[in-house]
């Protein structure tokens, strides 16, 4: 639906600066508002016709045009053409819209100090530990995640990683609206392909790692590669690009950058220098550029993530030993090596978003890490549907690797059988682990099954879903959220 809040813009004040192919119908058309979902056009309206994965919004114009669409930004014109609607036709209707939208806003991320976090995993903790510091530094502060959108403490609920650039651009105008000085986002490799992100003005970004995933959607581990570099090779030359050197694709992310070039380590030189000290079920102890000090935060993936957060901090000009100073009482993201203890028996139970083979390995050995040798560890781990499959059979030999029991079950089967999906999990099983290994569909029943299996003082961990407060299977989300049912289960069981 047109947005009657915005004031109204000429198309030709939109287009400007964009690759126009061919033009039918008026330059002057008045715009209040955009879309690329077809149902929502309506006079004063641009309506974007998006090739997707699945739909193509080119067969969608007619509807648009039916509902009274202004204007229609396409890769291929209809035959027919409405007279009373204004045709644009371009090379790439996403790299298009996000150049509208920018404009259409008012460039917002100009007017921001904006920072991108790009990398498999680790994203949504650098982030949230970003929004939180620069909270407690005093700043208005803007938060675009897959947990949740925040301006501030005002939380907007995420269905994305990265919102499609008209809402995208809609958020950070608001976050403007707000007095926010600072934004925090994630960059998905998705986001970078659609053209998501283009357009916006990046202060700054940060590279966390880059492991095995989305190749169902990238096809290949090259391309996800260049998605990601993609990010970087756009930033403009005031921004910094920081990145982790300590990762082998940590370099290549900084090639092309003309920009200042920066990176943080535990294991070598680097701009942002860390050790680690200690690793504990209560924290780390970690020495940075010098300085030591305890964080809140388990686990040398942790260490890395709070060494991004520093890094990008000075770069924005902060003040190292105060940065240190907040970031040491700070928490992490929900969901992320999130903590629920049995009240009688005190089982813990972690609950983390680890869905990718680098992920669980990284989640597992910091269990291994902070463990006694007394506490057996229980994985209760899925893989989601209609996503990357090789990493599947992966994933069940790690969770076998560092765990005294497993038992695999669904994550989001989306539209595949669970069945088919735990038989690929299975395979990946070695016939040494055949008998630690409990194969049960039914999430809760799963979860029910490993804290039944855990003795005083043991570890469950729940991977996979982290946040996600629902289950996705055949098209139909539920209610599901793995903390809250380990915390019934404990319950039921007198745990």
């Amino acid at each position: 639906m047109p947005d009657l809040t915005s004031p109204s813009h000429s198309l030709s004040a939109l287009l400007a600066g964009l690759q126009v192919l061919a033009q039918h119908g008026s330059a002057e058309a008045a715009v209040q508002g955009l879309t690329l979902d077809s149902r929502q056009a309506a006079p004063g309206t641009v309506f974007f016709a998006l090739r997707g994965a699945t739909v193509d919004g080119h067969q969608f114009i007619s509807k648009a045009v039916e509902l009274g669409a202004s204007v229609v930004v396409a890769e291929e014109l209809p035959t027919e053409l409405n007279p009373n609607t204004t045709y644009v036709q371009v090379a790439d209707s996403a790299e298009a819209m996000a150049r509208v939208a920018a404009a259409f806003y008012g460039h917002p991320s100009q007017k921001l100090q904006l920072v991108g976090v790009t990398g498999t995993n680790g994203k949504t903790t650098c982030a949230t530990v970003l929004h939180k510091l620069f909270r407690e530094l005093g700043y208005h502060v803007g938060l675009l995640s897959t947990v949740q959108n925040q301006i501030d403490e005002e939380v907007i609920p995420a269905t994305h990683t990265t919102p499609d650039a008209i809402r995208l651009n809609a958020l950070l105008a608001r976050m403007v609206q707000a007095g926010c000085t600072h934004v925090f986002m994630e960059v998905s490799s998705h986001a970078v392909v659609q053209h998501r992100v283009t357009g916006l003005h990046f202060a700054g970004g940060v590279f966390t790692n880059l492991t095995h995933d989305h190749l169902d959607y990238h096809g290949t581990f090259q391309e996800y590669l260049k998605a990601k570099k993609g990010f970087f090779d756009a930033l403009p030359k005031s921004a910094f690009a920081l990145s982790n050197a300590d990762d082998k694709r940590g370099p290549v992310m900084l090639q092309n950058v003309t920009g200042r070039r920066e990176t943080y380590s535990l294991r070598g030189p680097a701009s942002f220098r860390g050790k680690l000290i200690e690793n504990a079920v209560h924290g780390l102890h970690l020495e940075i550029d010098g300085r030591e000090a305890q964080f809140r935060l388990i686990g040398v993936f942790n260490a890395y993530n709070l060494l991004a957060v520093y890094g990008a901090a000075v770069l924005l000009g902060e003040e190292p030993t105060e940065v240190l100073t907040v970031l040491s009482g700070l928490t992490s993201a929900p969901g992320r090596f999130e903590p629920v203890v049995s009240p009688k028996t005190r089982v813990t139970g972690i609950i983390d978003y680890a869905h990718t083979p680098d992920a669980l390995e990284n989640v597992l050995q910091t269990i291994a890490d902070i463990r006694q040798p007394s506490q057996q560890v229980i994985t209760v781990v899925g893989c989601g549907g209609n996503r990357d499959g090789a990493k599947r059979p992966i994933m069940a030999n790690l969770a076998c690797q560092g765990s005294s029991r497993v038992v695999l079950t669904s994550d989001n089967p989306r539209f595949e059988e669970p069945q088919d999906i735990l038989a690929q999990m299975q395979a990946g099983v070695q016939p040494q682990d055949l008998g630690k290994v409990l194969t049960i569909a039914d999430r809760r029943e799963a979860i029910k099954t490993a804290c039944a299996l855990a003795g005083p003082g043991d570890i469950i961990l729940v991977a996979g879903k982290g946040h996600e407060s629902y289950q996705e299977i055949k098209g139909v989300k539920t209610d599901f959220d793995d903390k809250q049912v380990l915390t019934e289960m404990f319950a039921l069981l007198g745990k």
